[in-house]
C-alpha cells in the first residue's frame, strides 16, 4: 500500500469534510512540477498492470475506479491524464447523467449494473449510483424512507461486486467552494469552455452546504471493507491526479497477477516460423 492509500483512506466513523483540507497534499511533498513527471512515471508500470489484467480475462478479475465530487472537482481531469495512462482497449468509461426516462422505471442500480466492467477490464464511472443518495437526498428526488434504503443497497451491491473478483476504488474528489467559484469562472472566461458550463451548475452551488451534509451521510454509511472511500483533495489538479494514480496502482498491484502462460508448444511456434519459405 502506497503512503497515498494510507493517508487517503476515510476511516470508520462519523465523517467532517471541513477538517480535511482540499488544498492539501499530505502525501507527497514536491512541488507542482515535480509532481506532474511523478504521475508520467507511474505509467509505464500502470500500463503493464493493466495489459496482464485484460490477458487474464479467463481469471474474472477486474477494477473499478468510482469518482465523485462536486462540479469542477476534476472527474474528467482524471480520465485525461490519469486513466489516460492505461491503453483504451481494457477501458470501459460512463459517464453518468440524469436518468432517462427507461431507467427511471427501474431500481436505481439497474443502470449501473448494465456499466460493470467485464472481467479483464479498469471500469470508471464518471459520477455513479451515489448520485442517487447525493442529489436525490438534496433536491428530494425520492422518499426519505428509499434514500434510506439505498444505503444499504449499495453495500450489498459493493460487497456482491467485491466477492465475484472486483476491486473498488472510490475516490471523493474534494473541492474548496473558492475553487469551485474560480473554476466556473475559468469556464466563463473562455469560450472554447462554455460549452462545459451550464446554468444549474450555479443552482447546484447555491446548495452546497446541503451537498457537503449528504456526502457526509453517504460516505459514513457506504465506507466498508469491500469498498472503502477515499477523499482526495482536489483543489491542487496535479495532486489528485497524481494520488489517484497510485490507488489505482495499488489496486492493480494488489491482484499480484502474473502472464498467462502459453496454450500451445512455443518451441514448435519458433521451428515453423524457422523453417517456412520466404514469403513472396
Amino acid at each position: 500500500m502506497s503512503s497515498f492509500t494510507a493517508v487517503h483512506r476515510l476511516p470508520a466513523g462519523p465523517v467532517d469534510l471541513s477538517s480535511i483540507d482540499p488544498a492539501g497534499h499530505p502525501a507527497y511533498d514536491g512541488e507542482k512540477a515535480d509532481g506532474e513527471q511523478a504521475l508520467l512515471d507511474l505509467g509505464p508500470e500502470l500500463a503493464d498492470l493493466q495489459e496482464r489484467l485484460y490477458a487474464n480475462k479467463e481469471g474474472g478479475r477486474s477494477v473499478l475506479l468510482v469518482l465523485q465530487g462536486m462540479d469542477t472537482s476534476g472527474k474528467g481531469g482524471v480520465l485525461e491524464h490519469t486513466v489516460g495512462l492505461v491503453s483504451p482497449a481494457g477501458l470501459k468509461i460512463t459517464s453518468f447523467k440524469a436518468p432517462t426516462d427507461e431507467e427511471k422505471q427501474h431500481d436505481f442500480l439497474w443502470r449501473i449494473e448494465k456499466a460493470l466492467p467485464g472481467p479483464g477490464f479498469i471500469g470508471v464511472f464518471d459520477r455513479s449510483h451515489y448520485e442517487d443518495v447525493l442529489i436525490g437526498r438534496v433536491r428530494q428526488l425520492a422518499p426519505a424512507d428509499e434514500i434510506e434504503r439505498r444505503y444499504g443497497a449499495i453495500n450489498d451491491f459493493e460487497q456482491r461486486l467485491a466477492d465475484n473478483g472486483t476491486t473498488i476504488v472510490k475516490c471523493m474528489l474534494h473541492i474548496s467552494p473558492e475553487q469551485q467559484k474560480e473554476r466556473l469562472l475559468a469556464r466563463l472566461d473562455d469560450p472554447a469552455k462554455h460549452w462545459k458550463f451550464n446554468m444549474g451548475d450555479l443552482d447546484e452551488r447555491a446548495l452546497w452546504p446541503e451537498y457537503q451534509k449528504a456526502y457526509a451521510i453517504a460516505l459514513e454509511r457506504t465506507n466498508t471493507d469491500a469498498a472503502p472511500w477515499h477523499v482526495i483533495p482536489s483543489d491542487h489538479k496535479w495532486y489528485r491526479n497524481l494520488t489517484i494514480g497510485n490507488l489505482l496502482l495499488d489496486a492493480l498491484r494488489g491482484l499480484d497477477l502474473e502472464w498467462p502462460k502459453a496454450d500451445f508448444d512455443v518451441d514448435l511456434a519458433k521451428q515453423r516460423l524457422a523453417d517456412e519459405e520466404p514469403v513472396r
